[in-house]
């Protein structure tokens, strides 16, 4: 999507300019408040956020780890924030997104396009791994060696367990999934379709975008319905920046239980703009019908708490690491002023704290994908069925072409991180996506962390013998070759 300043903007200063930094910085300053006010304070005065917002990210997460009440404030503060200061711009100049018009007061709204799939629905799970495709007792046993391997927590298990048990699930009966990013990588458009799901597919009206939607549709055995404005002679499609109002409507009337997935990605500035666009579309759905579940896929590379089984496991792989690695660690860890090759976790910690943030992605796609997060806690307090589940390191496109990540993903293994190819990933996240919707969210834990780390399949990022980002710049070095490759 280009970063073109139309619809939902960041707000201009008196000399016209839209700082994302000063957007950022305070909204973490403003969720961080009541439960960490000298972190909000600081964060007000960073003079340097786009290097170290990574630590205030952190400290929005180790804040709201005691009682879970900070945790839904932090989330409420932040989303309150950020809604606060967006804006939306429109012919007749600026307004506050609260003020964002009635889809009635701005625009006749959408029609509707829809492709019948061809195909017999998949009437069982199927697993695309490294070549094979993994059914029934094979997948079980997939997922019980990436469990052992720590590459997943054991509630995957359970989850796909559960899937496996009720094949009848995978159709998703009397659901339509609205798939915000229909065209991405990462959403569950060929997954759900194979399986005879009506979905509901929402990207932007560029051909290209839409030819894929529809062929992936025409070769599934699902249903699957997209936006048309100005008859059905134009490109099937919307733009979220400029029509939430015209899109709260259409989906409004769709039929089912409806499922609004968040799977929209953009480059810098637009992914913020893009996300707080699906989020207010979520915010209008939820207060308009009575029968709406979000879902979510949480990056890896985030900070989470984590289970103390994670912190054990982790512990003991940094305890017993072989010889060669404690004699080139010590004086790597020196030379870095003990930046490289650090113990994951203080021993004992519960939760602990992983912190997976990559710098190099920057402040906007950090706060994009926490506001998912903020959004899923505090839409499942109000008693909302959420499906957020935090997804594996996975060799998509925009990976691929941030050459520092993609390095990093090919020298990862070294370090007990699985990255994973994309076809894998969308299937068992689809799965878990399944498992979610029959099961209410899933089981419901005293904290949000909790239901955080709920069949979180993070790749191994949680449970490796280091710091993530103390052993990223190795990774990356010892998988530049491959990258380029």
């Amino acid at each position: 999507m280009a970063d073109e300043q139309h619809g939902l903007v960041f707000p201009s200063d008196d000399e016209g300019r839209r700082s994302t930094t000063a957007v950022g910085r305070a909204v973490v300053a403003d969720a961080l408040n009541a439960a960490d006010p000298v972190g909000a304070r600081a964060a007000e005065r960073e003079t340097a956020w786009r290097s170290e917002y990574v630590d205030y990210f952190r400290r929005l997460v180790e804040a709201g780890l005691g009682a879970p009440e900070d945790a839904l404030g932090i989330a409420r503060a932040g989303l309150d924030s950020l809604h606060g200061r967006m804006r939306v711009l429109g012919a007749g100049g600026e307004v506050p997104l609260a003020e964002w018009p009635t889809a009635a007061e701005e625009t006749t709204g959408f029609e509707q396009v829809e492709v019948a799939g061809t195909a017999d629905p998949v009437e069982e799970l199927v697993l695309p791994y490294r070549g094979d495709r993994l059914r029934g007792d094979e997948i079980r046993r997939q997922v019980d060696r990436w469990v052992e391997a720590g590459v997943v927590e054991p509630s995957v298990a359970e989850a796909v367990g559960a899937v496996l048990d009720n094949p009848d699930w995978l159709r998703l009966e009397g659901h339509t999934v609205a798939v915000i990013g229909a065209a991405s990588e990462m959403g569950p458009l060929q997954a759900l379709t194979r399986w005879g799901a009506r979905v509901a597919a929402v990207d932007l009206p560029k051909a290209g975008l839409w030819d894929r939607v529809a062929e992936t549709a025409s070769a599934g055995a699902g249903t699957v319905v997209a936006p048309v404005a100005g008859g059905t002679g134009e490109t099937p499609g919307a733009d979220l920046l400029a029509d939430v109002p015209a899109l709260a409507q259409w989906l409004g009337a769709q039929p089912g239980t409806l499922v609004v997935g968040n799977y929209v990605y953009a480059d810098g500035a637009t992914n913020v703009r893009v996300s707080t666009a699906v989020d207010e579309l979520s915010r209008r759905l939820l207060s308009s019908r009575d029968d709406v579940a979000l879902a979510f896929l949480a990056t890896p590379t985030d900070v989470f708490g984590v289970p103390s089984d994670a912190v054990a496991q982790a512990t003991e792989r940094y305890e017993t690491r072989s010889r060669t690695s404690k004699t080139l660690g010590r004086p790597l860890r020196a030379a870095s002023g003990g930046r490289l090759l650090r113990r994951p976790y203080a021993p004992g910690s519960e939760p602990g704290i992983n912190d997976s943030l990559v710098p190099q992605q920057g402040p906007n796609y950090a706060l994009a994908k926490r506001l998912q997060r903020w959004r899923a806690t505090v839409a499942c307090h109000e008693g909302a069925t959420v499906s957020m589940n935090v997804a594996p390191p996975t060799r998509t496109r925009s990976v691929v072409k941030n050459r520092a990540l993609a390095a990093a993903y090919a020298g990862a293994h070294r370090f007990g991180v699985e990255v994973f190819d994309p076809s894998t990933s969308n299937v068992l996240m689809a799965a878990l996506l399944v498992h979610d919707l029959h099961t209410g969210g899933g089981p419901r834990h005293e904290h949000p962390w909790q239901d955080e780390a709920y069949a979180a399949a993070h790749g191994g990022l949680w449970r490796t013998a280091y710091a993530p980002r103390s052993a990223l710049g190795l990774a990356a070095l010892l998988g530049m070759g491959a990258a380029r490759g």
